[in-house]
């Protein structure tokens, strides 16, 4: 009798344990989910954030709420969500900047990204482009190329910033393109655009997320893409790669991670959603209408991504010396 009473204490007590291990994901979510975005609204990131997380919304029947959070290149949202409580209610959109190239950019930061965040799942990328003003007069890839080579440092590129996914491009196409352009890093894409559309800088690296309406009013030339393949958003724009530099290949590109101590479960049960609401064949058609690709990945996928960004654009960074602090 001693022996069955123990035994079956044991087994309600082992029970209770396993049951208390699920609860987080069969609870989850009880209330609304935070997304943090580093960058302001009506933007790119944004956007993303807000078209993945309205579909994300309605599959956990639970608001999903952006909280926009620019600054530092998205440095200051980053280390808010690496401080955050981490029980799966605050997610953040992590581009290439935060989670590759700022490593190597900065001797000192308030995050760690490989230590301080779990990587959910990809969400979409975008090639980055050599886009030309209307005013330039740059109408062909080839000819533009032939005449940067002719006149080295002649030139002005105009990109989002320093350390941005541009500028990093830029770099790379400078050194395996052999050309010498004149950087100039603004303060962000949008006046960046502003001064190509009036032709204040004749040439720009662009995402199409954050110039789609002026590539489509003509007030914003696209001529290179710095992808594997020809952007189904533009089929008549060659690659750089058709153009004889296969070692340009160059996106901006977001994922979804969350605080790194966040629940295991929690964090499988986002994962899947994320993939399922990317996948959403509505959410795609916005998404490639407002130039974005979508690229549902696992956490899994995600990360083999991160590390092979971090060997290539480390090497680049070290090898063009470019430090930010």
């Amino acid at each position: 009798m001693i022996k069955t009473s123990r035994l079956a204490a044991a087994l309600v007590a082992l029970f209770a344990s396993l049951v208390a291990f699920d609860a987080p994901a069969q609870s989850f979510p009880a209330r609304q989910v935070r997304w943090v975005v580093g960058y302001p609204a009506g933007g790119g990131t944004d956007f993303l954030a807000r078209t993945t997380g309205a579909q994300l919304s309605q599959q956990l029947g639970q608001p999903v709420v952006v909280d926009n959070r620019p600054g530092a290149g998205a440095i200051i949202a980053s280390e808010h969500v690496a401080r955050s409580v981490a029980d799966g209610y605050t997610v953040f959109s992590a581009d290439n900047g935060v989670l590759v190239y700022n490593q190597a950019l900065y001797k000192k930061l308030p995050y760690d990204a490989e230590k301080d965040f779990a990587l959910l799942g990809m969400m979409g990328r975008s090639s980055l482009i050599i886009t030309a003003s209307p005013t330039a007069g740059f109408t062909d890839a080839k000819a533009l190329i032939a005449e940067l080579k002719r006149s080295p440092g002649k030139y002005s590129i105009a990109t989002p910033g320093l350390g941005s996914p541009h500028h990093l491009a830029l770099e790379l196409f400078q050194r395996e393109a052999g050309v010498s352009l004149l950087h100039v890093p603004y303060k962000g894409g949008a006046p960046a655009l502003q001064d190509l559309m009036g032709g204040q800088v004749p040439l720009m690296v662009l995402d199409l997320p954050s110039g789609v309406g002026a590539v489509k009013a003509g007030k914003a030339v696209p001529l290179i893409a710095m992808s594997a393949e020809r952007m189904p958003q533009l089929p008549n724009v060659p690659t750089a790669k058709e153009l004889g530099y296969a070692g340009v290949e160059a996106y901006a590109w977001q994922g979804l991670v969350a605080p790194a101590a966040t629940p295991k479960e929690v964090q499988a049960r986002l994962g899947a959603e994320l993939q399922k609401a990317v996948s959403d064949a509505g959410v795609r058609q916005k998404l490639f209408d407002a130039g974005w690709d979508a690229t549902p990945a696992d956490a899994a996928a995600m990360t083999r991504y991160t590390e092979a960004e971090r060997k290539k654009w480390h090497a680049l960074i070290k090898a063009r010396d470019i430090k930010l602090d």
